[in-house]
């Protein structure tokens, strides 16, 4: 320990717990894109060994008095040390709920599962993921029922802390409760309107995968991506991985459609611009990581939906995906181009949704995850529920569980609790993206020119380089005059889908 300043020596501590974390994001990342099929044994074992190991460093008999003896001189402290300091006690808050050996089942179950998924998928058999899918939702209740208990809120409450400090349900269903008593309504005057102008030309393909590649690189690149910090692979369910020096982005190809893979790599960019620029002086400590998902998810979906969709970006993008696929013709004009990105239209992939319906996709994901967690649904009319619930919101329904229930990672990967934020960080995107636009002169007019400095320089300033030092309302204040709110979200929609 280092003499009589245990500040210093928990700083010594979590920047080693950091190496151990960081070493399993690569482990993770390789396990989705590029380890041999056989290796998933072995790859669980390493990615479980490590989460002990981490584990076991944060909750060492000790800390738990350094954290105190630290908080007592905490006066002083300068403003990112206390704000270092809160982080840490959170973090320690939830790893001393769990024994080792939960840590280690919740790690080998998602694996395993994560395994089972992906043939599951495939084949469209629901009943194939069920043992390991019930072993991960068995575990997933073990953990949310410990944290729970040690944190004073809800099982899902405390499930969801893991992925939002400080998010609470009771914030959720407020805010959801608002975009319901919109979005229906706004969704058929769009459909309405977009019917009323005719049918889209649909691009002609096939579309190469090394074409859209390329065109991806080149996307992801103007968005300010450094390939000398990072890659774009490929991966069943589109991701960012990695670390803030190292950042691993992944998409999806289909040759029928590059749209998907080609909002997927802007998408993931936003995420890896995020952590790429969280602040350097504090990467190895818990202050310097992303806030939270619901401002991860801001930054992926500001740029994605907010800047990528726009009218002036399309009409930079349109002529380089021409020449990237040798094209031309009327359905390759930009005002056509523009429409088929901004369609409206209820899907079964969430991925793939647009900004009107996507919230109507995370309710019902956020619905059902409480109903299993809260026992009210069994994991075998899972795939029945989700049905009905497209249907009720949607107006759509599955023709099978791979486009269902399945179609996402995050169950069977143990992340419940972290679907919420998807929307949330819409909402967060739109404040976002408002505020640059008021504060940055000409900002539409560089991103028209394909140059993304301006913005990405005032996302530097107003969110990345913030880290962890203010929770996400503070930070979302501070940037946009107000918390975390419906009313830019929905005035973006307006603007862009029913404008005269």
């Amino acid at each position: 320990m280092i003499a009589n300043d245990p500040y210093a020596e928990l700083e010594r501590r979590f920047g080693r717990m950091s190496a151990v974390n960081r070493a399993g994001a690569i482990l993770n990342w390789d396990r989705s894109t590029m380890m041999p099929e056989g290796a998933s044994e072995d790859r669980a074992d390493q990615l479980a060994t490590l989460g002990v190991i981490g584990h076991e460093m944060m909750v060492a008999p000790d800390m738990a008095d350094l954290l105190s003896r630290a908080e007592e001189g905490k006066g002083g402290l300068d403003t990112w040390r206390a704000a270092n300091l809160r982080e840490m006690r959170h973090a320690w808050t939830h790893e001393n709920a769990l024994p080792s050996d939960l840590v280690e089942a919740r790690t080998r179950a998602s694996s395993a599962c994560e395994m089972a998924w992906r043939e599951a998928k495939k084949n469209r058999d629901y009943k194939a993921l069920l043992p390991t899918f019930t072993e991960v939702v068995t575990i997933t209740k073990r953990v949310g029922e410990a944290k729970a208990a040690a944190l004073g809120l809800s099982l899902y409450d405390a499930l969801l802390d893991e992925y939002e400090p400080g998010g609470r349900c009771r914030r959720i269903d407020a805010l959801f409760a608002e975009l319901e008593a919109f979005l229906p309504a706004m969704l058929q005057e769009v459909m309405e309107r977009q019917k009323a102008a005719g049918a889209v030309l649909p691009l002609d393909g096939p579309f190469p995968v090394e074409a859209q590649r390329q065109l991806g690189v080149e996307m992801a690149k103007t968005l300010g991506f450094d390939f000398r910090h990072g890659r774009l692979d490929v991966s069943a369910h589109p991701f960012t991985g990695g670390t803030a020096d190292d950042v691993r982005i992944t998409t999806r190809y289909d040759e029928k459609d590059f749209a998907r893979a080609l909002m997927g790599v802007l998408h993931e960019t936003g995420h890896a611009l995020y952590e790429a620029g969280l602040p350097r002086d504090w990467r190895r400590q818990p202050v310097g990581n992303a806030r939270g998902m619901v401002l991860h998810e801001s930054q992926s979906l500001l740029m994605e939906m907010q800047a990528c969709r726009s009218d002036a970006f399309i009409a930079y993008a349109t002529p380089r995906m021409r020449a990237a696929f040798g094209k031309s013709g009327p359905a390759w004009e930009v005002e056509n181009v523009h429409r088929i990105y901004t369609r409206v239209a209820p899907g079964f992939i969430r991925v793939d949704a647009d900004e009107v319906t996507y919230p109507l996709h995370i309710m019902l994901r956020y619905r059902i995850e409480r109903a299993v967690l809260a026992g009210d649904l069994a994991l075998a009319d899972l795939p029945g529920a989700w049905n009905d619930g497209m249907k009720e919101l949607l107006g759509i329904v599955p023709p099978d569980d791979a486009v269902g229930c399945m179609q996402d990672i995050h169950w069977p990967d143990g992340a419940w609790g972290y679907f919420p934020t998807y929307t949330l960080g819409a909402l967060a995107a739109a404040q976002l993206f408002a505020a640059a636009r008021k504060s940055v002169p000409g900002l539409m007019e560089s991103i028209g020119k394909g140059d993304f400095a301006p913005l990405l320089g005032w996302l530097r300033a107003n969110v990345h380089a913030k880290g962890s030092v203010a929770d996400t309302d503070t930070i979302l204040s501070e940037a946009t005059g107000a918390p975390l709110g419906t009313a830019a979200f929905k005035a973006h929609l307006e603007s862009r889908y029913l404008a005269a």
